[in-house]
């Protein structure tokens, strides 16, 4: 790898970038970035060497590495292919992967493309929020391995060894599915919890002043981009709409048996959820709170 283009210098992509500059992978780390704003505090902040406009920065890359929302991503993708160089790579670090990999289905350059989700983030934004250590030992998926070349996975395979990521692989479809219940659900439920809690503090003035860490913790996904989420959800409706249904039902067991007054009823439904802690644990091992 000579030149590296990172489309999106946001947390994902900054934090791609200081990755790669402290491993001394690049003789070059390009940047494309649509906020101006943005683009000068990516090279204020020495994230990359230069910011050039997109289709200039594909064309002289070895690899290119798109950290945007996915519907930038879909609906750059096949254009990006187009004037991608032989040999150069182009891999997407976006949160769906059945609309990517079927926008480019049957291009003729398919093979030089990567469909990858490397599981790791917070609920912070832009330049700024870029930090180093961000994917170590968390969890990357590569889907469709099977359409990509031997030398694009294995550019692939070599930036995300520098990450400190462990690959697994999987369809498109499974990603989707599993996806909506573990993040995407999550996400929204953060938004609409908010969004309750601030109506009724509309309300009650003082409602706020008696929120504590529990509520900052069970909100703190609500920070996140809706320039990124929402395309998510668009993106991932029918699963999304499926884990969103399961969801409403217990909580509309919760909500039947309270109005019951089945205190040993909530107990239970109580009880039932902390079995999750073990596989909590774990994941807080892996996916710490920045």
């Amino acid at each position: 790898m000579k030149r590296i283009t990172i489309v999106g210098l946001g947390l994902i992509g900054g934090s791609v970038a200081k990755e790669l500059d402290q491993a001394k992978v690049a003789l070059e780390l390009i940047g494309v970035e649509a906020n101006p704003a943005h683009a000068q505090e990516a090279l204020a902040l020495g994230l990359v060497h230069k910011v050039l406009p997109l289709q200039e920065a594909v064309r002289q890359s070895d690899v290119v590495l798109l950290a945007i929302p996915v519907n930038v991503i879909n609906k750059l993708l096949p254009e990006l292919l187009d004037h991608l160089a032989a040999g150069a790579v182009v891999i997407d670090l976006g949160s769906t992967k059945r609309q990517l990999c079927a926008s480019v289905k049957d291009h003729p350059k398919r093979g030089q493309y990567v469909a990858a989700h490397p599981i790791a983030g917070t609920e912070n934004t832009g330049p700024k929020a870029a930090f180093l250590g961000l994917f170590r030992g968390k969890i990357n998926i590569i889907c469709e391995q099977e359409a990509s070349s031997a030398e694009a996975l294995a550019t692939a395979a070599e930036i995300f060894n520098i990450l400190g990521m462990n690959t697994t692989y999987m369809t498109p479809e499974q990603h989707d599915r599993q996806l909506a219940y573990t993040s995407h659900l999550s996400h929204v439920s953060a938004f609409m919890l908010s969004t309750t809690v601030m109506k009724k503090g509309e309300e009650e003035e003082d409602l706020f002043a008696l929120a504590g860490s529990g509520f900052a913790s069970a909100v703190r996904l609500a920070k996140s981009s809706p320039a990124m989420w929402a395309p998510i959800a668009e993106q991932n409706v029918e699963y999304l709409n499926q884990a969103l249904s399961e969801y409403i039902a217990q909580l509309q067991r919760f909500q039947q048996r309270l109005q019951n007054k089945d205190i040993p009823g909530l107990f239970e439904l109580m009880k039932e959820a902390n079995s999750i802690s073990p596989l909590l644990d774990k994941i807080s091992k892996s996916h710490p709170i920045k």
